[in-house]
Protein backbone atom coordinates (compact mmCIF):
# COMPACT_ATOMS: atom_id res chain seq x y z
CA UNK A 1 0.00 0.00 0.00
CA UNK A 2 2.75 2.21 0.84
CA UNK A 3 4.21 2.45 -2.75
CA UNK A 4 0.70 2.88 -4.54
CA UNK A 5 1.10 6.92 -4.01
CA UNK A 6 5.02 7.19 -4.91
CA UNK A 7 4.63 10.28 -7.35
CA UNK A 8 2.95 12.34 -4.31
CA UNK A 9 6.94 12.38 -2.15
CA UNK A 10 7.82 15.27 -2.08
CA UNK A 11 6.10 17.23 -4.90
CA UNK A 12 5.01 20.27 -3.78
CA UNK A 13 4.81 23.56 -5.91
CA UNK A 14 3.75 26.95 -5.19
CA UNK A 15 -0.42 26.69 -4.93
CA UNK A 16 -2.45 29.60 -5.55
CA UNK A 17 -5.25 27.50 -6.50
CA UNK A 18 -6.76 25.33 -4.09
CA UNK A 19 -9.34 22.66 -4.24
CA UNK A 20 -11.11 21.36 -0.87
CA UNK A 21 -12.71 17.90 -2.36
CA UNK A 22 -14.32 15.20 -0.74
CA UNK A 23 -15.81 11.62 -1.96
CA UNK A 24 -19.32 12.50 -0.19
CA UNK A 25 -20.91 15.31 1.61
CA UNK A 26 -20.93 15.64 5.25
CA UNK A 27 -17.11 15.77 5.97
CA UNK A 28 -16.95 19.26 7.03
CA UNK A 29 -15.53 20.31 3.60
CA UNK A 30 -17.17 24.10 3.49
CA UNK A 31 -15.87 24.62 7.55
CA UNK A 32 -12.47 23.85 6.42
CA UNK A 33 -12.38 26.29 3.35
CA UNK A 34 -13.72 28.69 5.31
CA UNK A 35 -11.73 29.06 8.35
CA UNK A 36 -8.82 27.77 6.53
CA UNK A 37 -9.50 30.98 3.60
CA UNK A 38 -10.00 32.99 7.04
CA UNK A 39 -6.31 31.77 8.14
CA UNK A 40 -4.87 32.43 5.13
CA UNK A 41 -5.95 36.15 4.66
CA UNK A 42 -4.99 36.75 8.36
CA UNK A 43 -1.50 36.09 7.72
CA UNK A 44 -1.83 38.98 5.00
CA UNK A 45 -2.49 36.79 1.83
CA UNK A 46 -4.86 38.20 -0.29
CA UNK A 47 -7.27 35.46 -0.17
CA UNK A 48 -10.45 34.70 -2.33
CA UNK A 49 -12.58 31.92 -1.40
CA UNK A 50 -14.94 30.56 -4.25
CA UNK A 51 -18.26 28.24 -3.50
CA UNK A 52 -18.45 26.23 -6.75
CA UNK A 53 -21.00 23.65 -4.88
CA UNK A 54 -24.04 24.23 -6.51
CA UNK A 55 -25.81 23.98 -2.31
CA UNK A 56 -24.28 27.70 -1.81
CA UNK A 57 -22.90 26.49 1.98
CA UNK A 58 -20.06 28.62 1.19
CA UNK A 59 -22.40 31.95 0.62
CA UNK A 60 -25.12 30.85 3.10
CA UNK A 61 -22.13 30.26 6.40
CA UNK A 62 -20.83 34.06 5.26
CA UNK A 63 -23.56 35.77 3.86
CA UNK A 64 -27.01 36.20 4.12
CA UNK A 65 -28.30 37.36 0.81
CA UNK A 66 -25.97 34.66 -0.82
CA UNK A 67 -29.08 33.02 -3.31
CA UNK A 68 -29.35 36.62 -4.29
CA UNK A 69 -25.98 37.27 -5.61
CA UNK A 70 -24.51 37.05 -8.93
CA UNK A 71 -21.64 33.62 -8.94
CA UNK A 72 -19.45 31.54 -9.95
CA UNK A 73 -22.03 29.50 -11.91
CA UNK A 74 -23.42 32.47 -13.29
CA UNK A 75 -19.78 33.43 -14.60
CA UNK A 76 -19.74 29.90 -16.42
CA UNK A 77 -22.68 30.48 -17.96
CA UNK A 78 -22.54 34.35 -18.93
CA UNK A 79 -19.20 34.36 -21.60
CA UNK A 80 -19.07 38.38 -20.33
CA UNK A 81 -19.10 38.31 -17.32
CA UNK A 82 -16.32 39.20 -15.54
CA UNK A 83 -14.76 37.91 -12.10
CA UNK A 84 -14.86 41.57 -10.32
CA UNK A 85 -18.20 41.62 -10.40
CA UNK A 86 -19.08 38.88 -8.17
CA UNK A 87 -16.19 39.68 -5.14
CA UNK A 88 -18.25 39.61 -2.30
CA UNK A 89 -15.91 41.43 0.21
CA UNK A 90 -15.59 41.16 3.99
CA UNK A 91 -14.69 43.23 6.71
CA UNK A 92 -11.20 41.99 6.89
CA UNK A 93 -9.39 43.53 3.97
CA UNK A 94 -7.58 40.46 2.74
CA UNK A 95 -10.57 38.19 2.96
CA UNK A 96 -12.92 38.39 -0.30
CA UNK A 97 -15.45 35.26 -1.73
CA UNK A 98 -17.85 34.73 -4.64
CA UNK A 99 -21.15 32.79 -3.88
CA UNK A 100 -22.31 29.85 -6.07
CA UNK A 101 -24.72 32.53 -7.90
CA UNK A 102 -28.37 32.49 -8.80
CA UNK A 103 -28.44 29.80 -11.13
CA UNK A 104 -30.66 26.97 -9.33
CA UNK A 105 -30.33 24.63 -12.59
CA UNK A 106 -27.50 23.45 -11.07
CA UNK A 107 -28.57 22.55 -7.75
CA UNK A 108 -31.20 20.46 -9.69
CA UNK A 109 -28.45 18.89 -11.84
CA UNK A 110 -29.92 20.39 -15.12
CA UNK A 111 -27.14 22.48 -15.86
CA UNK A 112 -23.92 21.94 -17.19
CA UNK A 113 -22.27 19.23 -15.95
CA UNK A 114 -18.54 19.09 -17.42
CA UNK A 115 -16.66 21.17 -20.25
CA UNK A 116 -16.17 24.55 -18.36
CA UNK A 117 -12.51 24.01 -17.90
CA UNK A 118 -11.80 26.85 -20.35
CA UNK A 119 -14.11 28.87 -18.63
CA UNK A 120 -12.66 28.06 -15.15
CA UNK A 121 -9.19 28.76 -16.40
CA UNK A 122 -10.02 32.38 -17.64
CA UNK A 123 -11.63 32.56 -13.64
CA UNK A 124 -8.14 31.54 -12.33
CA UNK A 125 -6.18 34.43 -14.87
CA UNK A 126 -8.72 36.82 -13.84
CA UNK A 127 -7.92 36.31 -10.00
CA UNK A 128 -4.38 36.21 -10.67
CA UNK A 129 -4.27 39.44 -12.39
CA UNK A 130 -6.50 40.89 -9.41
CA UNK A 131 -3.03 39.88 -7.81
CA UNK A 132 -5.06 37.29 -5.06
CA UNK A 133 -2.27 35.32 -3.96
CA UNK A 134 -4.50 31.94 -2.70
CA UNK A 135 -8.06 30.96 -3.93
CA UNK A 136 -9.37 28.10 -2.25
CA UNK A 137 -12.45 26.35 -4.25
CA UNK A 138 -15.05 24.54 -1.73
CA UNK A 139 -16.14 21.95 -4.26
CA UNK A 140 -18.98 19.81 -4.60
CA UNK A 141 -18.68 16.01 -3.21
CA UNK A 142 -17.67 13.70 -5.72
CA UNK A 143 -15.07 13.89 -8.51
CA UNK A 144 -17.25 14.34 -11.69
CA UNK A 145 -19.28 17.84 -13.60
CA UNK A 146 -17.67 20.99 -12.32
CA UNK A 147 -16.13 19.33 -9.78
CA UNK A 148 -13.43 17.81 -11.92
CA UNK A 149 -13.61 20.71 -14.24
CA UNK A 150 -11.97 22.82 -11.18
CA UNK A 151 -9.33 19.89 -10.32
CA UNK A 152 -8.67 19.88 -14.01
CA UNK A 153 -7.48 23.99 -13.84
CA UNK A 154 -6.50 24.15 -10.31
CA UNK A 155 -2.69 23.49 -8.83
CA UNK A 156 -3.67 21.70 -5.57
CA UNK A 157 -5.90 19.73 -3.98
CA UNK A 158 -6.70 19.15 -0.19
CA UNK A 159 -9.10 16.26 0.73
CA UNK A 160 -10.92 16.59 4.39
CA UNK A 161 -11.63 13.20 5.43
CA UNK A 162 -14.50 12.58 8.60
CA UNK A 163 -12.44 10.17 11.24
CA UNK A 164 -14.74 7.37 11.37
CA UNK A 165 -14.53 3.86 9.98
CA UNK A 166 -15.93 3.79 6.97
CA UNK A 167 -14.92 6.91 5.33
CA UNK A 168 -11.50 5.76 6.34
CA UNK A 169 -11.36 2.99 4.38
CA UNK A 170 -13.10 4.84 0.89
CA UNK A 171 -9.82 7.16 1.31
CA UNK A 172 -7.16 5.14 -0.90
CA UNK A 173 -9.95 5.19 -3.81
CA UNK A 174 -10.31 8.73 -3.76
CA UNK A 175 -6.65 9.09 -3.62
CA UNK A 176 -6.00 6.90 -7.16
CA UNK A 177 -8.82 9.11 -8.48
CA UNK A 178 -7.13 12.11 -7.97
CA UNK A 179 -4.11 10.45 -9.67
CA UNK A 180 -5.75 9.56 -12.70
CA UNK A 181 -7.08 13.37 -12.73
CA UNK A 182 -3.57 14.41 -13.27
CA UNK A 183 -3.58 12.67 -16.63
CA UNK A 184 -5.81 15.88 -17.22
CA UNK A 185 -3.81 18.74 -15.13
CA UNK A 186 -0.01 16.91 -14.71
CA UNK A 187 0.48 20.49 -12.51
CA UNK A 188 -2.37 19.31 -9.91
CA UNK A 189 -0.80 18.11 -6.49
CA UNK A 190 -2.28 16.29 -3.67
CA UNK A 191 -1.29 18.04 -0.75
CA UNK A 192 -3.11 15.42 1.69
CA UNK A 193 -5.63 14.40 3.77
CA UNK A 194 -6.75 16.14 6.55
CA UNK A 195 -9.18 14.27 9.45
CA UNK A 196 -11.82 16.43 10.55
CA UNK A 197 -14.99 16.05 12.83
CA UNK A 198 -12.40 14.27 15.14
CA UNK A 199 -13.53 13.54 18.34
CA UNK A 200 -11.12 12.85 21.44
CA UNK A 201 -13.97 10.82 23.78
CA UNK A 202 -14.78 8.21 21.18
CA UNK A 203 -12.05 5.53 20.97
CA UNK A 204 -13.95 4.37 16.95
CA UNK A 205 -12.45 8.00 16.25
CA UNK A 206 -9.21 8.01 17.51
CA UNK A 207 -8.57 4.04 16.22
CA UNK A 208 -9.97 5.44 12.58
CA UNK A 209 -7.58 8.19 12.64
CA UNK A 210 -4.80 5.78 13.31
CA UNK A 211 -6.01 3.33 10.89
CA UNK A 212 -5.79 6.38 8.17
CA UNK A 213 -1.85 7.28 8.83
CA UNK A 214 -1.28 3.64 9.06
CA UNK A 215 -3.03 3.10 5.48
CA UNK A 216 -0.71 5.98 3.44
CA UNK A 217 2.18 7.07 3.29
CA UNK A 218 3.37 9.63 6.27
CA UNK A 219 3.35 12.68 4.68
CA UNK A 220 -0.07 11.92 2.64
CA UNK A 221 -1.65 12.62 6.13
CA UNK A 222 -1.79 15.76 7.92
CA UNK A 223 -0.57 16.36 10.92
CA UNK A 224 -3.34 19.02 11.96
CA UNK A 225 -6.24 17.10 12.76
CA UNK A 226 -9.69 19.35 12.71
CA UNK A 227 -12.32 18.44 16.03
CA UNK A 228 -15.25 18.13 16.20
CA UNK A 229 -17.00 21.25 17.99
CA UNK A 230 -20.15 23.15 18.13
CA UNK A 231 -18.88 26.56 17.55
CA UNK A 232 -18.79 25.87 13.66
CA UNK A 233 -22.38 25.69 13.84
CA UNK A 234 -22.87 28.49 16.06
CA UNK A 235 -20.47 30.84 13.63
CA UNK A 236 -22.18 29.73 10.27
CA UNK A 237 -25.41 31.28 12.12
CA UNK A 238 -23.77 34.57 13.09
CA UNK A 239 -22.44 34.54 8.82
CA UNK A 240 -18.70 34.41 10.61
CA UNK A 241 -15.59 32.03 10.63
CA UNK A 242 -14.82 30.63 13.75
CA UNK A 243 -11.52 32.44 14.15
CA UNK A 244 -13.77 35.51 14.46
CA UNK A 245 -15.95 34.99 17.53
CA UNK A 246 -14.31 35.65 21.05
CA UNK A 247 -14.89 32.00 22.04
CA UNK A 248 -12.85 31.00 18.59
CA UNK A 249 -9.33 31.40 19.34
CA UNK A 250 -8.40 27.81 20.40
CA UNK A 251 -10.19 26.65 17.26
CA UNK A 252 -8.14 29.66 15.14
CA UNK A 253 -4.97 28.14 16.32
CA UNK A 254 -5.72 24.97 14.60
CA UNK A 255 -6.61 26.50 11.38
CA UNK A 256 -3.49 28.52 11.54
CA UNK A 257 -1.85 25.26 12.08
CA UNK A 258 -3.23 24.14 9.07
CA UNK A 259 -2.26 26.75 7.02
CA UNK A 260 1.39 26.72 8.30
CA UNK A 261 1.78 22.98 7.90
CA UNK A 262 0.44 23.97 4.29
CA UNK A 263 2.56 26.63 3.81
CA UNK A 264 5.80 24.21 4.60
CA UNK A 265 4.30 22.00 1.78
CA UNK A 266 4.28 24.69 -1.04
CA UNK A 267 7.85 25.74 -2.67
CA UNK A 268 8.37 28.61 -3.32
CA UNK A 269 6.16 30.14 -0.60
CA UNK A 270 3.21 32.18 -1.48
CA UNK A 271 4.11 35.85 -1.53
CA UNK A 272 3.54 38.22 1.52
Amino acid sequence: MRNRFPEFHFRFVLVTTLAITSQKGGVGKTTLSINLAYAFARSGRKTLLVDTDPQGSVGLSLTRQSRHLSGFYDFLENPVMNVAELIVPTRLPTFSLVAAGRSSAYEFGSGPVAGNVHRIRGFVSQIRAMKYDVCIFDTAAGLFGVTADVLGVSSGVMVPQQSEPLGVRSVPKMLEALTRMRAVNPSLQILGVVLTMVKKELSESLESAQALRGLLPEEMVMQTEIPRNDLYVQASARGLPVGVMAEGAETLAIFEQLRLELEQRINPPIPT
